[in-house]
């Protein structure tokens, strides 16, 4: 079974798919190239495996502050993922900042969480210290009301992203809460690179998309010569493989969208 890891791969597989060399598939090269990038355009937009969810760091800078955005592809490549260009990933969503400022950047010995830390190991058998010991739950009662305050004093920020013009933009006072040099932590979901994780081209349901693509740009270039008889009686009958390349596209675009697309976030106000 052939197993495509490039490109000329993936397109020879779609070729052979529609039958070549055995007939003549009219679709020119650089038209087949384009059919695949839209084949992947979509793959990544539809298929959970087309992303992965990725955490960034960015150190603040002046720029950052005033204009309270971040330039998204300037971000640091996250550890263990290969480099290629100013971050290596091309972000397509940004799912949330975590927290920051005042409350959060508390790091000193008086620090209730700094203390908590110190006698996390006893305290939970001990009561934190005090003679009534609850175990488990006077801990865990005691970590959610910490987490409780912090909500409360210092929410999560409202962000905005647009995958056009690259921009992260903080709905927030950021030169009150943040410092130049202060790092934000970013969840995001990014692109994988089907030329570094090949594995991609090899996908059951891309191999039958570029297929159906392709196909549907040769009917359209037969679709030009409808009703030309060649030599022999032959008649070209190029609205015929169009429209079942349209069916076809529905079909796997439908599959997409039922088995692979990524489930919508909820929205909690």
């Amino acid at each position: 079974m052939a197993k495509p890891s490039s490109r000329d791969e993936l397109i020879e597989y779609a070729l052979r798919k529609l039958g070549a060399p055995v007939i003549e598939i009219n679709v020119d090269r650089e038209q087949a190239e384009d059919r695949l990038d839209e084949a992947l355009q979509f793959f990544t937009e539809r298929h959970f495996d087309g992303v992965e969810r990725v955490y960034f760091s960015h150190e603040l800078t002046s720029d950052d502050i005033t204009n309270r955005f971040i330039l998204t592809d300037e971000l640091a490549t996250p550890k263990g993922f290969p480099s290629g260009g100013p971050s290596g990933r091309d972000i397509v969503s940004v799912v949330k900042v975590f927290q920051f400022g005042p409350l959060k950047g508390i790091q000193s010995m008086f620090d209730v969480r700094y203390q908590m830390a110190l006698s996390d190991y006893f305290g939970i058998n001990t009561g934190l210290g005090y003679q009534s010991a609850l175990g488990l739950a006077s801990y865990d009662s005691a970590k959610r009301y910490i987490s409780m305050i912090q909500d409360f004093f210092q929410p999560e920020k409202e962000i905005r992203f647009s995958k056009v013009t690259n921009r992260l933009l903080i709905d927030s006072e950021l030169d009150q809460n943040v410092d130049v040099g202060d790092f934000l932590i970013i969840e995001a979901y990014a692109s994988l690179d089907p030329d570094k994780f090949t594995e991609i081209y090899n996908d059951r349901l891309l191999k039958k998309y570029v297929t159906a693509l392709i196909k549907k740009q040769w009917g359209s270039n037969l679709s030009k010569f409808a009703g030309v008889q060649l030599p022999g009686g032959v008649q070209l009958n190029g609205p015929q493989i169009y429209a079942e390349a349209l069916q076809d596209i529905q079909i796997i675009e439908q599959e997409f969208y039922s088995q692979y697309e990524l489930p919508i976030d909820f929205i909690v106000a």
